[in-house]
């Protein structure tokens, strides 16, 4: 098998007296789907927010597209171009239009022409189910609209592997629907993410492997089957717990 595209091994990260992580290690191969599930607390956006350096380790290793995250040296804008992170809040410019959302950082990175920038956001509006709203503003969209404009927005800047951070947790239902349909077309294109998510069915039918988060660590990890048949107490209670909601 072939290295993976993500690496953790050991990571620690505490805020101040609070252990967030605890020794998490796991790798994410090229094309894979890895689901982090856990209560909150348990380190899950922390780890996601550690792989993009947006927060710093204490300790450990992590390695992604063959960047050193831990390295004082590592070039920000170079990791980036090959990591997008989605996140729960949108982070729309309300001043923009959706193609000028999505045309910004192409064009201000990349250094991509009007034209090619243009095709580029049409591209990936299509992509998302959104080549209708390219002139309209974020305040038009509905909350589905706008998550996917920023899924589009990230996918614009072409990465090697896409995170997602509790995407769909302010959603109500069917909107939570059409952004999962969004994610389901990356994974069957190929795309290697990684996703904190609360929507225990879409985990199960998505990912290549879960990774369920307890006390800061990766506490059970492999197939979405053990979602059925957990090994550890702690996961069963999560699973039925979340079962219930």
């Amino acid at each position: 098998m072939t290295d993976p595209v993500v690496r953790l091994h050991e990571v620690h990260k505490s805020f101040g007296a609070l252990k967030v992580l605890d020794g998490v290690s796991f790798d994410v191969h090229r094309g894979e789907v890895a689901a982090l599930i856990g209560r909150s607390g348990s380190g899950k956006s922390t780890a996601l927010r550690c792989i993009d350096r947006l927060e710093r380790i204490d300790s450990g290793m992590i390695t992604v597209c063959g960047h050193d995250v831990a390295d004082p040296a590592l070039k920000l804008r170079a990791l980036r171009l090959d990591v997008g992170i989605v996140f729960q809040s949108y982070n729309l410019f309300p001043h923009l239009t959706v193609m000028q959302n999505i045309m910004l950082a192409p064009r201000s990175v990349k250094g991509l022409g009007r034209a090619e920038a243009v095709d580029l956001a049409r591209g990936v509006l299509a992509k998302v189910g959104l080549a209708d709203k390219a002139d309209a503003y974020p305040e038009q969209l509905s909350g589905g609209q706008q998550q996917r404009a920023a899924i589009a927005r990230s996918l614009a800047m072409q990465p090697k592997v896409m995170l997602f951070d509790e995407v769909t947790s302010a959603l109500d239902p069917e909107l939570t629907g059409e952004v999962l349909r969004v994610i389901e077309d990356l994974a069957a294109g190929g795309m290697t993410m990684i996703m904190v998510t609360h929507e225990m069915g879409f985990a199960r039918h998505i990912a290549s492997q879960v990774l369920f988060m307890h006390r800061g660590r990766v506490w059970e990890a492999g197939p979405p089957a053990i979602m059925s048949d957990p090994a550890t107490p702690e996961l069963r209670q999560f699973v039925g717990s979340e079962l219930r909601r």
